[in-house]
């Protein structure tokens, strides 16, 4: 009975098994071979090729971008801010100088003399040219940008045809100091109020236009920066994921311990990942001290530069024009604290220029003691310290932007006791005087300039230097990579020959 029933079972086994045998089958392509152990090496290996090109093209685009934004801070934008912010200062201190020329008049021996104050407003005339030329020829190709250098020319142009009417007036009239003809006044008041109102501006928005670019571009590189660097590192890591698959399948398949072309390719690739993102970050840190401690601090203290030649323009105009004394003194008052603006802890700040200057005389001994906040262009400056070396320099700034405001206060109360003679002397005067006092703050905050400037050059040089060469680097060890992947298995392939 169980033989019997065992035996159609066993019958319709068979006769399954032989349709099956005859039923059609899907034939894998022929580069495939066996289904097993061949397949898999060839997957694992076309894996490991296809990521080589991911980490290529990755790697390459956020070296390209990198290269971009250090393009337009260290050689398109970046330069432009600089000289046009020098373009700021030239204009500037022509102002002061012709004021200083007029206010002298036929007297030739006061301070430096009347002859040095007219060579350095040729030169600062001819510094504005050259910065004029250097800002168009960055601005080619930008409609605006050359539109507003155009505008800067011309009104340029107006300036210096006024100034020379009034200095010819003022040669003619042959009158002592501080007491011009009133058309010489006039046409001064006019080439002042052109410079302070229409030329300054639109020389300060060439600036503001380039360190807008770059600021932009520094954003966006910034906030890109970590997102590169974290597919380039994703890259890297898949890859190295692949290359391990590909050796355990090896050596477990084919019982080989060790494959060296593989084992190479994996080191390569980590130290291609690692170096790749350490020199972007090494990027974006070097970007970050150009543009933060180079350009922004640079654009500043140019400003406070200009600024303050403004100054030492309105106290001439003060002493040469009597009827617009307040206007010139509230001038002063309103650049002074946008040089240095003083927040008190609970009080309101000074309203006139002896209450500002006396702050500012008390806060500059320690200015970390003091118990409101410095702050406009030079202030924040100062309150943000820096470097050792660039810490005294700004702490020496200070004191002497101080001292020259005290000078300026000794000038108007001389003014108001013994008369517009004795101040004009102090103003020009020898040591002390006011111009002496001028020149010693302008030379610290020269020097201030530069040492950002100088951070600013060598950001750029270390972030060019740092970008050397990868455009050989990754291409070359990509095709490494792959050379040695296919070393790797070339052998292990051929035994199904």
């Amino acid at each position: 009975m169980k033989g019997s029933t065992e035996a159609p079972e066993i019958a319709d086994r068979l006769a399954m098994r032989a349709a099956d045998r005859a039923r059609p089958r899907t034939r894998l392509p022929a580069w495939v071979g066996r289904p097993g152990t061949r397949g898999r090496v060839w997957l694992l290996t076309v894996l490991c090729l296809v990521l080589i090109g991911v980490l290529f093209a990755v790697t390459g685009s956020a070296i390209a971008r990198s290269r971009d934004g250090l393009d337009v801070i260290g050689r398109d934008e970046g330069p432009k801010v600089v000289a046009t912010a020098d373009l700021y200062f030239a204009l500037s201190d022509m102002d002061a100088q012709m004021a200083n020329v007029l206010l002298m008049g036929s007297d030739r021996s006061l301070g430096d003399g009347r002859e040095a104050a007219v060579d350095r407003y040729e030169q600062r005339r001819s510094d504005a040219t050259d910065a004029l030329l250097h800002a168009a020829q960055l601005a080619e190709g930008d409609t605006t940008d050359e539109e507003n250098v155009r505008a800067v020319m011309e009104d340029m142009t107006r300036y210096e045809n006024l100034v020379s009417q009034a200095r010819l007036l003022s040669d003619e009239a042959g009158r002592p100091a501080g007491s011009q003809p009133e058309e010489v006044v006039r046409l001064y008041q006019r080439a002042g109020e052109l410079m302070r109102r229409d030329l300054l501006p639109k020389a300060y928005n060439l600036t503001l236009d380039s360190g807008a670019t770059v600021r932009s571009t520094y954003q966006e590189n910034s906030s890109a920066a970590s997102v590169r660097m974290a597919l380039v590192a994703g890259a890297a890591t898949a890859l190295v994921a692949a290359l391990l698959a590909l050796q355990r399948f090896l050596r477990t398949r084919f019982r080989r311990r060790y494959n060296i072309p593989l084992a190479a390719a994996t080191i390569g690739v980590l130290v291609l990942g690692l170096g790749a993102v350490g020199m972007l970050e090494q990027q974006a840190a070097l970007l970050r001290s150009a543009k933060a401690d180079g350009l922004d601090s640079v654009l500043a203290l140019s400003r406070a530069r200009a600024i303050s030649t403004g100054m030492n323009a309105d106290q001439s105009r003060w002493l040469m024009n009597p009827g617009r004394a307040d206007i010139y003194e509230q001038n002063f008052l309103e650049d002074a604290q946008m040089v240095v603006f003083l927040v008190p802890d609970g009080d309101a700040p000074p309203g006139d220029l002896e209450g500002y200057t006396a702050e500012v005389g008390e806060a500059v001994p320690d200015h970390t003691d003091y118990p409101g906040q410095l702050i406009g262009l030079l202030g924040e400056e100062v309150r943000a310290g820096g470097v050792e070396g660039r810490e005294q320099v700004q702490r020496r700034t200070l004191r002497d932007y101080s001292a020259y405001l005290d000078a300026d206060q000794r000038m108007r109360d001389l003014a108001e006791e013994e008369g517009a003679a004795a101040a004009i002397d102090a103003r020009m005067g020898g040591g002390d005087s006011v111009a002496d006092r001028f020149d010693r703050y302008e030379r610290s905050l020269v020097q201030l300039t530069s040492l950002h400037i100088n951070t600013f050059d060598t950001a750029v040089a270390d972030a060019r230097a740092g970008l050397r060469g990868w455009d050989a680097i990754l291409p070359g060890a990509c095709l490494a990579f792959a050379a040695l992947v296919v070393l790797g298995v070339r052998p292990r392939l051929a035994e199904y020959r």
